[in-house]
């Protein structure tokens, strides 16, 4: 069921472009959506499936030897159910405050990060009296788990422009009478220092380049140091040369590697025989009328070719372009009363120089109003995780549904309102997502 009435006239051409538009290749076979030809893919996947080695800059502090590690469900490029862990606390006037976490005996303070990484390269043979294992300290009382997102089909994410996000929660709010209106939040593009783009990437909406995100997973969950991200978290038991990650004969380092990997991949396909089903169409008519459809967008649309992005440093091209997707997301920032009160830390994300650079449109407070929201989850491949929301502490797609607050509060009345064969058709329609 589609809805104009209210909408903005740039949100009703915004659908009339999407029908038209060409869809986006969709799958789990490994291949290529066309950004590159199969065998660039296949190279691209051997890098982000490679297993990272303490001579190859791992660490000192990490959570995983390589991107697939976190993101291989139920390919190269998928999501999966672990969970890193951040934690805080509250500072004077009840602000968010990165912790201050003691390695080595308390000779070095981690800061600057709300990100404790699981692992550590020593004590070892070479550093037998190294103790550099991050432990929570007692002072932190803010603490969450997060999961890894899907990264298969972020290619057209990051196709898209800043304006369509705007004009998305314009609409949004409009229609809903300001009871559901996301944030857009403008955040750094590392590879493009002073300029700022709409963040969509991870649970914060910390990026709105895969680059970007690329360097900072590198940096963050595997300790590989980096063009975007030289500055190791330690230097304690470091014994490889910075930055690690550095060219190859081909010109491209790893992570861009990695980048064009993840936007070269297929968006995830809907299960076909399911979705074709009667049950599962009710279930899409009921995930639409009870509102679910305001944040879990279901088609959004790539600009057009040559369109350049992620504050000029990519162009568009013709294979990316035109193409209408179906994440049932809006990649905005919502709070739906299970915020974790994190802010994301700009060095963090952003490296230890990002305060010595200008960057156009930049926000500080903005980056304040985002501790108790979370990017909406895009619910393609839903089907395929057996643990739900930002944490994964729900199990159920009930139990989903019913965390649901704040501004999907109502939502979640209407839901608790619905039949029992109701509820089951939108668990249908959920399961062939």
């Amino acid at each position: 069921m589609k809805i104009f009435l209210g909408l903005p006239v740039l949100a009703v051409a915004a659908y009339f472009l999407a029908s038209s538009a060409p869809e986006a290749p969709t799958g789990f076979d490994n291949k290529t959506n066309g950004l590159v030809d199969d065998a660039t893919h296949a190279v691209d996947q051997t890098k982000f499936d490679e297993v990272e080695q303490i001579s190859d800059g791992l660490g000192p502090l990490y959570n995983a030897q390589s991107c697939r590690e976190c993101h291989q469900n139920p390919t190269s490029g998928g999501a999966a159910q672990g969970g890193e862990l951040r934690v805080g606390h509250r500072g004077p006037g009840g602000k968010f405050e990165n912790p201050e976490i003691p390695i080595n005996h308390g000779s070095e303070i981690i800061k600057g990060r709300s990100l404790v990484n699981d692992r550590a390269i020593c004590p070892s043979g070479a550093f037998p009296a190294a103790e550099i294992q991050e432990r929570v300290p007692d002072s932190e009382h803010i603490h969450t788990f997060r999961v890894s997102l899907n990264l298969s089909g972020d290619g057209f994410v990051e196709a898209m422009t800043d304006r369509t996000f705007v004009d998305l929660a314009k609409a949004q709010c409009d229609k809903s009478h300001h009871k559901i209106c996301g944030q857009v939040l403008y955040v750094p593009v590392v590879e493009a220092p002073g300029q700022t783009a709409v963040g969509r990437f991870g649970w914060k909406d910390q990026h709105a380049s895969l680059l970007s995100f690329s360097g900072d997973a590198y940096l963050n969950e595997m300790g590989i140091t980096n063009r975007l991200q030289p500055d190791e978290v330690t230097n304690i038991c470091n014994t490889a040369s910075e930055p690690n990650d550095t060219p190859g004969s081909d010109g491209l380092a790893d992570v861009d590697h990695f980048a064009r990997f993840v936007r070269a991949t297929k968006a995830p396909p809907r299960d076909a025989h399911l979705a074709g089903t009667p049950k599962a169409r009710q279930g899409g008519e009921l995930f639409t009328k009870i509102g679910c459809a305001e944040c879990h967008v279901e088609t959004l649309t790539t600009a057009s070719s040559g369109t350049k992005v992620n504050g000029g440093a990519l162009t568009i091209s013709d294979a990316m372009a035109n193409k209408q997707f179906h994440p049932y997301g809006d990649f905005l920032l919502h709070d739906v009363g299970t915020g974790d009160g994190i802010v994301q830390s700009m060095t963090e994300h952003y490296g230890k120089k990002m305060y010595s650079i200008t960057w156009k449109g930049l926000s500080v407070p903005e980056f304040e109003k985002t501790a108790n929201k979370i990017r909406t989850a895009p619910l393609w491949g839903v089907r395929l995780r057996p643990r739900l929301m930002h944490d994964g502490a729900s199990l159920t797609f009930s139990d989903a549904i019913v965390r649901h607050h704040g501004e999907a509060a109502h939502v979640t009345q209407k839901f608790e309102r619905l039949k029992s064969s109701e509820k089951d058709a939108l668990f249908e329609f959920l399961r062939s997502l």
